[in-house]
């Protein structure tokens, strides 16, 4: 049998099963044990927020983006919303028809009445009515290639106080990148370090992430980058996590700019619009 140790207290075994991170007889299997560990983990970093939207305002609006089968949705949901006994809401967004029916029938079935589950795209959402106009916290865990950069552009628009993201690959930046390296070789050193294939891609990745951080900087948002542990096995494991406080958003937009401008990427300015542009 597992040891009840690793599960929080409170926590629904019927949802565990439901996830399939318990076996139907309540045990728990190593890939299982390491998903779990991988969710308390992001936990750690999103309780806080949370509490402190519940202390400063009572209901919690939080909106997942690129939910997939609203693994993360249904564990907050189960630590943190279930008790709360207000009109606090998590909204599942996911393009695919057949996850987002599975999320509302285990919603249903678990008596989860505060989860709803939108079949659409980030981009879509950004203007949907369905949504709240104000939201509190954002979360997007891998959400694929631009849909990350969508999730931010959505946070923004609903001034989102405090967004969780742990950013996908973005192929984006790369290929803007491998398009002007010809010319830019020639003029600049410095593009030996994005020079070969393997390099664009992983150089285009991380530079992705700057100037994401750029952007939430350049917006007023206190902006911090940290490793989610026990994520090895993923792609991805860096967790930004960003806290609207209304800072000086001046430097961080030049910043910005300065960056696309050395880079040789300046078409890419829209992908990352600063309160400047808007």
């Amino acid at each position: 049998m597992h040891n009840m140790l690793d599960l929080k207290p409170g926590q629904s075994i019927e949802l565990l099963k439901e996830l399939h991170i318990l076996t139907r007889d309540g045990k728990l299997n190593q890939d299982s044990r390491r998903k779990l560990k991988q969710v308390y983990h992001l936990y750690q970093f999103i309780e806080p927020l949370l509490k402190k939207i519940h202390k400063d305002h009572g209901a919690i609006q939080l909106v997942d983006h690129g939910a997939g089968k609203s693994y993360l949705g249904f564990i907050l949901y189960d630590l943190f919303f279930k008790e709360l006994a207000n009109s606090s809401h998590i909204y599942g967004i996911e393009t695919r028809d057949e996850l987002v029916n599975k999320s509302q029938e285990l919603a249903q079935k678990l008596n989860f009445p505060g989860m709803s589950f939108l079949s659409m795209s980030v981009t879509e959402s950004i203007k949907s009515e369905a949504l709240p106009a104000e939201i509190d916290m954002v979360t997007a865990l891998h959400a694929c290639d631009t849909a990350t950069d969508d999730a931010i552009n959505f946070a923004l628009t609903r001034k989102a106080k405090h967004m969780v993201l742990v950013p996908c690959c973005q192929a984006e930046v790369a290929s803007v990148l491998t398009k002007h390296k010809g010319q830019a070789l020639a003029k600049d050193p410095m593009v030996e370090i994005w020079r070969h294939p393997l390099h664009t891609r992983e150089f285009g990745s991380h530079i992705t992430n700057v100037l994401r951080c750029l952007q939430l900087e350049a917006h007023g948002y206190q902006v911090r980058v940290t490793e989610l542990v026990g994520w090895e096995h993923s792609m991805k494991n860096e967790l930004i996590i960003a806290t609207y406080k209304d800072l000086p958003r001046r430097r961080p937009g030049e910043r910005l700019m300065a960056i696309l401008q050395k880079l040789g990427i300046e078409e890419m300015s829209q992908r990352f619009f600063t309160p400047a542009q808007v």
